[in-house]
C-alpha cells in the first residue's frame, strides 16, 4: 500500500468519525464513543469487502451488513452518505436521489431525518433492518443467512449462480448479553451458516462503565462451543488485520464466524477514550475540536467532507460494485431464458407479490356440532397455502407437532445443517431468536412464519414488536390460546396475553371462531404485505358452524361482522371470538327463546375492524344498543371499547387452573349460561 492510499483510506476513516461526532454534539444527543471507534469496520466492510453496489442498494445479490449496537447510527448514516448511497422508490429502484444526505446528517434524531436515533428499516435505501433493541440485529442476520442458504439451494443451478451473498454483522458487549444473540448464535452455528460473520466490537464498555461489573466470560470459547469460527483482531484501526480476518472468514466452510475485534471507544477524543461519556453522551465541542485535530482536520468546520474522500469511495466500493451488480443483472438475464418458472417465482420474490392462484386449495369446511381444534384447521390451511406459495418457509419453537405447523405436502422438506432446500425450520426452544430470525426471512423476501404455545408470547414479544416497526409481513402461529389447554395448569395458559399482543400497534391479532374463520383470516393475513399477523388457535375442539344458517366467515376480512341478527333493533348484542364464540351463538338462542332480540357479532380481528370506517363500525355495534356482552377466556382490557362502560364481561380476571379443559371453563364460569346471565 503506497503512503498515498494510506492517507486518504485514514482521511476517509476520518471523516467517518468527524461526521459522526458533529451529528451527535449538534443533536446534542447520541453515542460518539462506538462510530469513533468502528469506523475503520465499516471502511473496510464496504470499500474492500462487501459485494455492494450504492448506485443499486436493493440488489438482490448484495451482500448484507446490519449494525446490531444501533446505538452507534451514525457509523452507518456517515458511511452511506459518503459511500453515495441512492435512494429507492417503493418498488426497490434508485430515484437517482441519495439516500442519506448531508442535511439529513445535520438533523440526525430530529423528526424528518431519516437519521433516526437507531437504525429504522425503510427510512433510507441501505438500512437493511431496524436495530434498537441490542440482540436484534444479530438474530435478524441469522435469518438473512439462512435465506440466501435457501435461496441458493432452491434457485443456483451448476452453470448460473444468483445467490451468493454473506451477512455481516457489527454487535457490542450489550449484544452479547442479551440472551437473544445466544439463541441466535446457537442455531447459526447448529445450521453451519458459514455465509454469516459477526464483527465483535470488544471494547469492554457499556452505560454503567467497565463490562467488568457484569460480564466476565470468554466469549471466543462459547462461540467456539457454539460451533463458530472465532479469529481475533488485536486493533480496530488495523485496517490490513481487519482484511485478513475478513478473508479468513470468507474462506471458512461449515461454520459461521465471529472475529473479536479490541477497540478503544472513543478513539481520538484525547480525554474521553474508553469512558462512559464517550459511549452514551456527546462529547462536547471542545473535546470534537481536540479530536478533529488529532485527525488533521479543520478543528472549527462542523459536517466537513475532505476533497477526495468521495471520489474515493466511489472509486473503490462504487467501480467493484456497480461491477459486480452487472455481472449479476447479466447472470439473471440468462437464468430467465434458462428457467423460466423458476425465474417467475424469484420475480414474485422480488416485486413482494404472492404468487398467482396461491389461496386455490383453501379448504371450505363443512358445518360439524363436534368441530375441530382451530390449530388444527389452521395446519390445513397453512399447507394449503404454503404448497402454493413457492417462497413460503417456517417453523416451531420445537412444537410443530402440536401447534400444526409443520408443512407435509409431497416436496416441503426439511431444513437442515448442509440441507438447506427444505421449508420446515427446527428453531429448537428459541423463541425470542425465532422471531428475530423469522423477522430476517421477511427482510430478504421469503414469507417467513414462526410457531409456539401462545403463552410464549413473553418470550418472543421484543420480536413480534419489531416486525410491526418494520412493517414486515412476518406470521405468528400461536397455538394453545386460553385456560384450554387444561392439565398444564397456569403457567401455560395465556390470560392477559390477548390484550397484550393486541396493544402492539400494527400486529393484527386473529382468533377465529370456527373452521372457515380460520381459512378467511390466514386470507386476510396473507393479502396484507404490511403487517405482521398473529394467528391465536385453540387446543380444544369448537364448532364448525353452518354457514347456510349464519354469517359468511368472509366477514373475517372486516375484523369483525354480524354472525346472526334479530328483527328490529336488537336488545342485547353478544360478541365473541375463538373458542368462545360458539358460547355467544347457544346463549343468544336461549335469550331469543326467552323473547329478547338478541345479535350475535363475531370479532376475530378488532385491529381490522377499528380500522374499518364508522359507518360500517355503527352498522356492527349500532351506539343505542347500550346492553352488550362480550365472552373471551382472556382478561377484559381490549373489549372496553367496543362493550362501552355499561356492556358485561365473561372472561378471566386471574390465573387459570390445573385440570381437564372443559372442568376448567366451568371452574371460571365461562360458557353460555354466564353469558345469558350477564345480557339478562
Amino acid at each position: 500500500m503506497t503512503a498515498t492510499s494510506t492517507d486518504i483510506q485514514n482521511l476517509a476513516i476520518d471523516t467517518i468519525r468527524s461526521l459522526s461526532m458533529d451529528a451527535v454534539q449538534t443533536a446534542n444527543s447520541g453515542h460518539p464513543g462506538t462510530p469513533m471507534a468502528l469506523a475503520p469496520i465499516a471502511y473496510q466492510l464496504y470499500q474492500n469487502t462487501m459485494n455492494y453496489d450504492p448506485a443499486r442498494p436493493q440488489w438482490p445479490g448484495r451482500d448484507r451488513f446490519v449494525l446490531s449496537c444501533g446505538h452507534a447510527s451514525m457509523l452507518l448514516y456517515s458511511t452511506l452518505h459518503l459511500i453515495g448511497t441512492k435512494a429507492t422508490d417503493e418498488c426497490g429502484n434508485p430515484t437517482g436521489d441519495e439516500a442519506v444526505t448531508l442535511e439529513d446528517i445535520k438533523k440526525f434524531r430530529q423528526i424528518g431525518s431519516v437519521c433516526a436515533g437507531h437504525p429504522e428499516y425503510g427510512e433510507a435505501a441501505g438500512i437493511e433492518t431496524t436495530t434498537g433493541p441490542l440482540g436484534a440485529g444479530v438474530s435478524n442476520s441469522v435469518g438473512m443467512a439462512m435465506a440466501e442458504k435457501w435461496l441458493a439451494a432452491n434457485y443456483n443451478t451448476a452453470d448460473l449462480q444468483l445467490f451468493d451473498y454473506n451477512v455481516y454483522a457489527l454487535c457490542s458487549d450489550g449484544d452479547m448479553m442479551e440472551g437473544v444473540a445466544c439463541e441466535a448464535a446457537s442455531l447459526a452455528g447448529h445450521l453451519q451458516l458459514d455465509n454469516l460473520c459477526w464483527i465483535y466490537d470488544d471494547n469492554h464498555i457499556t452505560i454503567e462503565g467497565e463490562t467488568s461489573l457484569a460480564f466476565s466470560e470468554d466469549v471466543g470459547k462459547k462461540f467456539e462451543g457454539l460451533g463458530w469460527n472465532v479469529l481475533q483482531v488485536a486493533d480496530a484501526n488495523d485496517v490490513d488485520a481487519l482484511g485478513k480476518a475478513i478473508a479468513e472468514a470468507e474462506a471458512c466452510t461449515g461454520k459461521p464466524t465471529l472475529i473479536i475485534v479490541k477497540s478503544i471507544i472513543g478513539y481520538g477524543a484525547p480525554h474521553k477514550q474508553n469512558t462512559h461519556g464517550a459511549h452514551g453522551a456527546p462529547l462536547g465541542w471542545d473535546e470534537v475540536a481536540l479530536a478533529k485535530k488529532a485527525y488533521g482536520l479543520p478543528e472549527d468546520e462542523k459536517f466537513y467532507i475532505p476533497e477526495g474522500v468521495k471520489e474515493h469511495f466511489a472509486n473503490g466500493l462504487g467501480a467493484r460494485g456497480s461491477e459486480a451488480s452487472a455481472a449479476w443483472d447479466t447472470t439473471w438475464e440468462k437464468y430467465q431464458q434458462a428457467e423460466p418458472n423458476k425465474a417467475a417465482e424469484l420475480q414474485t420474490i422480488f416485486d413482494g407479490k404472492l404468487p398467482e392462484g396461491w389461496d386455490k386449495d383453501i379448504p371450505v369446511f363443512e358445518a360439524s356440532e363436534k368441530g375441530d381444534a382451530t390449530r388444527n384447521s389452521s395446519g390445513k390451511v397453512l399447507n394449503a397455502i404454503a404448497a402454493n406459495v413457492p417462497f413460503m418457509i417456517g417453523g416451531s419453537a420445537d412444537l410443530s407437532p402440536s401447534n400444526k405447523s409443520n408443512l407435509t405436502f409431497d416436496g416441503a422438506g426439511e431444513y437442515l445443517p448442509g440441507q438447506y432446500a427444505g421449508r420446515n425450520l427446527h428453531f429448537g426452544i428459541r423463541e425470542h431468536a425465532m422471531a428475530g430470525i423469522a423477522n430476517g426471512l421477511c427482510l430478504s423476501g421469503l414469507r417467513g412464519y414462526a410457531a409456539t404455545f401462545f403463552v410464549f408470547t413473553d418470550y418472543m414479544r421484543g420480536g413480534m414488536r419489531l416486525s410491526s416497526i418494520m412493517h414486515l409481513p412476518t406470521l405468528y402461529i400461536l397455538t394453545h390460546d386460553s385456560i384450554g389447554v387444561g392439565e398444564d395448569g397456569p403457567t401455560h395458559q395465556p390470560v392477559e396475553h390477548l390484550s397484550a399482543c393486541r396493544a402492539i400497534p400494527g400486529l393484527n391479532v386473529y382468533r377465529p371462531g370456527d373452521a372457515n374463520e380460520v381459512a378467511e383470516c390466514y386470507r386476510t393475513a396473507m393479502l396484507d404485505e404490511d403487517h405482521p399477523a398473529a394467528m391465536v388457535l385453540s387446543r380444544q375442539n369448537m364448532p364448525t358452524l353452518d354457514r347456510t344458517k349464519y354469517a359468511s366467515a368472509e366477514g373475517c376480512r372486516r375484523g369483525g361482522y354480524v354472525l346472526s341478527d334479530c328483527e328490529g333493533t336488537p336488545d342485547v348484542i353478544l360478541m365473541g371470538s375463538g373458542s368462545e364464540l360458539f358460547m355467544a351463538r347457544d346463549a343468544a338462542e336461549t335469550l331469543t327463546a326467552a323473547g329478547k332480540k338478541v345479535r350475535v357479532v363475531s370479532m376475530p380481528c378488532m385491529d381490522i375492524f377499528a380500522a374499518q370506517d364508522q359507518s360500517y363500525i355503527d352498522e356492527v355495534l349500532p351506539p343505542a344498543v347500550t346492553n352488550r356482552v362480550a365472552v373471551e377466556a382472556g382478561i377484559r382490557m381490549s373489549w372496553d371499547r367496543w362493550i362501552g362502560s355499561a356492556g358485561k364481561f365473561v372472561g378471566m380476571d386471574s390465573f387459570g387452573a390445573s385440570g381437564p379443559y372443559d372442568a376448567v371453563y366451568d371452574h371460571f364460569h365461562i360458557n353460555a349460561a354466564a353469558v345469558v346471565a350477564a345480557a339478562e
